[in-house]
């Protein structure tokens, strides 16, 4: 049955492995959509779970269905959890994306685990998950997915810019959303952090205390995916194939790589975002707390920046992930083929009965 109100959770695990984004969320229907966030949590990794999902890429078929059921009894007894520990005792859907394992469009391949039927049973509740195989199917990327919420819940911004695992996109062009990833970011920022002992560059100071490498940087820039057209979508893979071989072959210290990439993102950012003059820009995602990052960014452009609530800046992907849910309730257009590339648009995702 179609409603103008639901409540739902919203569930994300993202590239950063900074852990798994729990969101509460209200979504109210009246000539437009408006939400409103509960009640929302990071729960962080085991070091254990770190491990596996940063190594997922070398596992084999089998060892990738074993995790997957491993992954999805974790995923579920958190939001339980969660569920629990904020007295939900009953939602509308619980709207949860996995974890990605592999994104490779060009094969036809995506696979995130944590989407499989014992999540319903588990959680004993309804469940809307694996929201990007059907695109893959109808011939589009799988992602980005974002940006049908950036359209229908922040459509007062020029750009939505969301600084993660990678740096994405979306905007609207020729009265259609576009929408593609940018650069990698958290992804190699804080692995190379990692070699002094962090989990990520607070407010950046590591890289504001490094060099720029000029010849690195050049080398960076001139990537052949940044004069590829939308829409276009990056993943582990080629990150592991195209960046780190790139970074370490030039043996610099940790400030040094973190400085020069720093720099690679930002010029990145400038390239799409000084395309429209007088633009507002909506930046979320954890690289917003990098300030130096932010700074840098802001020096390359004369548009308005714009960080939202620290709530919107975590949650904005589970919350987006919450209202794919509903619009797959509604069986309504979750998935823009301006977007993604698919034959056409669509209500993406799987619905699981407990």
């Amino acid at each position: 049955m179609i409603k103008n109100e639901y409540n739902v959770v919203g569930v994300m695990s993202g590239t950063s492995l900074d852990g798994i984004d729990l969101a509460l969320i209200n979504f109210k229907f009246e000539d437009s959509w408006t939400f409103k966030i509960i009640t929302a949590e990071t729960v962080d990794y085991t070091k254990d779970w770190t491990t596996k999902l940063k190594t997922l890429v070398n596992y084999t078929k089998p060892e990738l269905k074993s995790l997957d059921i491993e992954y999805t009894a974790y995923l579920a007894n958190t939001i339980n959890v969660f569920l629990e520990k904020n007295n939900i005792f009953s939602v509308d859907a619980i709207c949860s994306h996995g974890h990605t394992a592999l994104h490779k469009p060009e094969n036809k391949l995506t696979y995130q685990i944590g989407n499989l039927p014992s999540i319903a049973k588990i959680t004993n509740q309804l469940i809307v998950c694996d929201f990007r195989v059907q695109d893959i199917e109808l011939g589009g990327q799988g992602a980005p997915l974002v940006p049908i919420g950036d359209e229908l819940l922040f459509s007062n911004y020029t750009f939505c810019i969301n600084l993660g695992g990678f740096a994405n996109i979306s905007t609207t062009l020729n009265k259609n959303r576009i929408a593609f990833d940018i650069c990698p970011l958290n992804i190699v920022l804080n692995k190379y952090v990692s070699n002094l002992g962090f989990n990520f560059d607070d407010k950046g100071e590591i890289a504001k205390s490094g060099s720029i490498n000029k010849a690195l940087l050049k080398e960076l820039n001139a990537l052949s995916f940044y004069k590829k057209n939308y829409p276009k979508s990056l993943g582990l893979e080629w990150v592991n194939k195209n960046i780190f071989p790139l970074i370490d072959s030039y043996k610099l210290s940790t400030p040094d790589i973190l400085r020069t990439f720093v720099e690679h993102i930002a010029i990145q950012i400038e390239t799409v975002i000084n395309t429209k003059t007088k633009a507002s820009i909506l930046l979320t995602g954890g690289g917003v707390f990098n300030s130096f990052l932010i700074s840098r960014i802001n020096s390359r452009t004369n548009n308005k920046i714009e960080i939202p609530s620290k709530e919107i800046i975590e949650f904005k992907e589970a919350l987006i992930f919450g209202f794919l849910g509903v619009l797959k309730l509604r069986n309504q257009v979750n998935c823009l083929a301006s977007v993604t590339g698919a034959k056409k648009n669509h209500a993406s995702g799987v619905i699981f009965h407990p």
